[in-house]
């Protein structure tokens, strides 16, 4: 078998697998990465498929949309913190470590708002959520003890509420492209698939 998958009938070659996998046993996480061959190093070619696969849906629809990886923000613009990967996804995560991907996420999540009254009732539920710290003697700061007004938090509450709900609709776009467009190849199924034959639950 030449390929492992089809991505909007373009072949995806196990040579882009290979490589990646390639890449990874010469990293630093090489010790702690599964034998080749046996059951749990198949899982991992499995999800590296995945990670394989998703990067070309992502050129497929930046070439669609006429997106270049010009300009695109940082990773850490788009993924501040781990609250914000587990948010988006594992697979859309790794996928915005590619300049490209980034640059298609501006590009399908630009019309995403939040509306005043999301602003607002997220500040009700959230009060402390911004608060600043209070500085003390020594050097120190305190925990806040009064919550600050909705107009002395608004930005950082709207930066928040946007933010999240562009990686939601990332994901939601990347989840839609997958299913449309890729076929992949017996053998590199979503390792979470229980078709397969090495989704087996072990203790």
């Amino acid at each position: 078998m030449s390929h492992i998958a089809t991505v909007a009938g373009r072949q995806v070659p196990i040579t882009a697998l290979n490589d990646r996998e390639s890449r990874l046993r010469a990293s630093a996480l090489a010790p702690s990465l599964p034998v080749p061959g046996t059951s749990e190093g198949r899982q991992l070619r499995r999800w590296l498929a995945q990670l394989v696969v998703t990067d070309e849906v992502v050129r497929v629809a930046a070439g669609a949309l006429g997106v270049t990886e010009q300009h695109a923000p940082t990773e850490g613009e788009l993924l501040p913190d781990a609250a914000a990967r587990m948010e988006l996804g594992s697979i859309a995560a790794a996928a915005l470590e590619q300049p490209l991907a980034r640059a298609v996420f501006v590009r399908v999540t630009t019309d995403v708002r939040v509306s005043g009254d999301e602003i607002t009732g997220y500040h009700a539920r959230n009060p402390m959520r911004f608060a600043p710290p209070v500085p003390g003697p020594d050097g120190w700061c305190t925990a806040p003890a009064v919550a600050p007004s909705l107009d002395e938090v608004r930005s950082q509450i709207t930066a928040h509420l946007l933010g999240s709900a562009r990686r939601r609709a990332f994901r939601h776009w990347l989840d839609v492209r997958r299913a449309e467009s890729v076929h992949l190849m017996p053998g590199y199924e979503h390792p979470g698939d229980p078709r397969q034959p090495d989704h087996v639950h072990r203790h």
